[in-house]
């Protein structure tokens, strides 16, 4: 999953994710070397011990969060946000002086990186910095460079700078594509902010988006929070299940794969029970979409959310669901009769099919149809096992290392957080990965990537490398036991990382386009992708190894924030990743061309180059909604069984 939020006309190509930039001096320090370090250390055996805390230091100097001075203490943020607000104010008078040419793109790139790199930095750190105080403080700074935003995307004398451009045939014929596109992208943003209005309703766009804004803000929050209920109002058999506080039972989850039904039931029926507030806020959500895209010259919301992406429009995505919901259907009730039969099997006296029910009962089919119990495979599994695997497919197939760094002192949020330097063998420092894998308390239960830093050309010459996070929530290791990771947990693992390498190698001139600052669609390529890695044995056989022996719903649906109106992205973005996969990897996932062109058409543009185009440009054809809709059935029809039999 990608989270990210977007800036109007400065607003961030990737619908999942958040780059960021400029303003800040920290991140500079430290990244901008691109040889070798001494201080590196072998990724896999970084994530099999606990850290050890740091050496006792009286006289070190604390950098602050991802290295940037400001962010030693809460109030950092207030200081990095007047910081990049003075530049912003340079910046727009600089732009509206600057005669139509390369130089006013890379005017607003800059720009539009000064405020990504502290609202980025930003809507991390509110998430998922265990102090309080660092999380309101990234809050507040998230609003207010968010409020400055959207008012600059109403800017008249900004976007006629823009327009100057634009309207010059002869001038926009003499620009490299790339920088053709991102100033048609910044002009998209304008015109879907409400450039075009007058004043008055200008002014009503801006107070529509920030309220979308905080509404957006509030009702993530509320999907995280755990439902708290006092403890004798479940049975007392079924306590140890979950998490006391006092006389208060906090059900912060599902329970979806626990074999006892009445645990099952009630996590669903307390977790998912409605409330109020929340309900209220996505109504006002909703509402509040629907009334700007109607306000700025679009019939639905869909219709303005799906401008640029793969699918096009509503009526494609309808199209392509319809279709796959047909060629579906005799198999979904074949399933749903297996499901049922199983449960009937195990648990005759209380047979009837519940909505708690299919995740669990469609795990015992598999392990019961294909002798696979997941607790027999977790020990081959371990987090360092799992990391050095990536290792090992990141070099065979694009000439890529992870190296573990030691972080500085207060540069990261909690001690558990690892730090990788991701090292291409003749580029060099390709960029940083911050690892936060394990669970803790307040922490969001998804497991996401955030854009902390994006890659762009630097007026100097030099690229500003990358800087991401990546976020799990998998248990800690423990004296004798690593972290052992369940084939679902290796999937998500490898699922993130598609999305780190795609930040990685994205390696654009502009920072508005860079890495996942692309359509959301093709955004979730490279992580899904990165799944039929995970689920091929000769990629496993590389790296499964025993630990010890060395063998080998709606009101809790976070994406109605992020993939508003783009949900669909997933099973398109699958269908894609799937010919990708078939086309290219399946014979060779280790094929070293294969990954160089896979870089070179696809990973290497970020969102600087049409969604389609890259696709095309990687299967030589334009594939149509009939070709994705029979790209998933046929996944459908591999068995698995086969794997297992070659595996062997």
């Amino acid at each position: 999953m990608l989270c990210a939020r977007g800036l109007g006309g400065l607003r961030a190509r990737a619908a999942p994710l958040r780059p960021g930039r400029a303003g800040l001096g920290g991140l500079g320090a430290g990244i901008r070397a691109r040889g070798v370090s001494t201080s590196w250390s072998p990724v896999g055996a970084a994530f099999n011990v606990k850290p050890q805390g740091r050496r006792l230091d009286l006289f070190g100097e604390r950098r602050g969060l991802f290295g940037v001075p400001e962010l030693s203490s809460p109030e950092g943020f207030r200081i990095a946000q007047e910081n990049a607000l003075r530049k912003t104010d340079l910046l727009v008078e600089r732009a509206r002086c600057t005669p139509p040419g390369p130089q006013t793109v890379l005017i607003f790139d800059e720009l539009s990186d000064s405020l990504c790199r502290v609202a980025d930095l930003a809507d991390f750190v509110k998430i998922a910095h265990p102090e309080p105080a660092f999380r309101e403080a990234a809050e507040e700074a998230c609003r207010s460079i968010g409020t400055v935003v959207e008012k600059l995307n109403t800017n008249v004398e900004l976007y006629q700078s823009l327009q100057k451009l634009l309207a010059d045939e002869k001038l926009m014929d003499s620009l490299d594509p790339e920088t053709r596109r991102v100033a048609e992208l910044f002009m998209f943003d304008f015109e879907i902010s409400g450039i075009h209005l007058d004043k008055e309703k200008r002014k009503r766009a801006v107070d529509l988006n920030v309220k979308i804004l905080d509404l957006s803000s509030t009702f993530l929050m509320g999907t995280n929070f755990p439902t708290k209920i006092e403890k004798h109002l479940l049975p007392a058999h079924i306590h140890h299940n979950f998490v006391f506080t006092g006389d208060h039972v906090m059900i912060d989850g599902l329970h979806a794969e626990a074999p006892d039904d009445l645990v099952r039931e009630a996590a669903y029926k307390i977790f998912l029970y409605p409330n109020a507030d929340q309900l209220k806020c996505l109504e006002e959500l909703l509402s509040s979409r629907d009334l700007l895209a109607k306000l700025v010259g679009y019939s639905t919301y869909s219709h303005r959310a799906l401008q640029g992406t793969i699918a096009k429009n509503p009526e494609t995505v309808m199209e392509f669901l319809e279709k796959l919901s047909d060629k579906l259907s005799e198999r979904t009730v074949k399933d749903f009769e297996m499901i049922r039969g199983m449960k009937m099997k195990l648990n005759p006296q209380n047979s009837e099919l519940m909505p708690w029910d299919p995740p669990y009962y469609s795990g015992v089919i598999r392990a019961e149809r294909y002798n696979i119990e997941p607790s027999l495979y977790c020990p081959f599994f371990s987090l360092g096992a799992c990391m050095e695997g990536l290792n090992i497919l990141f070099n065979k197939l694009l000439g890529i290392s992870l190296y573990a760094e030691q972080p500085a002192k207060g540069e990261v949020w909690c001690e558990d957080v690892r730090k990788l330097a991701v090292v291409h063998e003749s580029e060099g420092l390709l960029g940083y990965i911050y690892c936060d894998f394990f669970q803790r308390a307040d922490k969001p239960h998804q497991d996401c990537h955030f854009t902390i830093r994006g890659g762009r050309l630097k007026e100097d010459g030099d690229y500003q490398l990358p800087v991401v996070v990546l976020m799990l929530n998998l248990p800690h290791s423990s004296r004798n036991l690593p972290t052992l990771l369940t084939p679902g947990m290796m999937e998500n693992l490898f699922h993130e990382m598609g999305h780190a390498m795609h930040s990685m190698l994205g390696r654009t001139r502009y920072q508005h386009v860079t890495g996942t600052r692309c359509p959301t669609d093709f955004a979730e390529v490279p992580s899904i992708l990165m799944e039929y890695f995970a689920n091929d044995y000769r990629v496993v056989n590389q790296f499964a190894r025993h630990y010890q022996t060395g063998q080998a719903w709606q009101l809790r649906f976070s994406h109605l924030v992020g993939y508003g109106a783009k949900y669909y992205s997933y099973l398109m973005s699958r269908a894609v990743a799937s010919m990708v996969w078939k086309e290219c990897f399946l014979q060779d996932p280790f094929n070293r061309a294969a990954g160089e062109r896979y870089r070179r058409e696809m990973l290497a543009h970020g969102g600087g180059k049409e969604p389609m185009l890259m696709v095309q440009g990687m299967l030589q054809k334009c594939p149509s909604v009939d070709d994705f809709v029979s790209a998933l059935v046929s996944d459908l029809d591999l068995d698995f069984e086969t794997f297992l039999m070659d595996s062997e």
